[in-house]
């Protein structure tokens, strides 16, 4: 998903479950997901619609917190 998709779920009230993994192909790197109801989960993505990756957390954080998310799981 990407991240204007996602400032406009989040602005229609849409709720998602925002999980921060390491990423299974560099796990130096950090990835964003979501989880929604009905089983249906996402990444996101940039405009290349590659999944985006961080080399920092606190990047990861800082960027969500730009979307408007305030609640995030991290899994280490």
């Amino acid at each position: 998903m990407k991240r204007e998709d996602v400032q406009a779920k989040h602005a229609e009230g849409v709720v998602f479950d925002t999980h921060a993994i390491a990423n299974p192909s560099n796990l130096q790197e950090w990835i964003v997901f979501f989880k929604k109801g009905e089983g249906r989960s996402f990444f996101l993505i940039d405009a290349s619609e590659e999944v985006e990756s961080f080399a920092r957390l606190d990047d990861l954080i800082n960027e969500l917190k730009q979307l408007g998310i305030k609640r995030v799981e991290v899994h280490c």
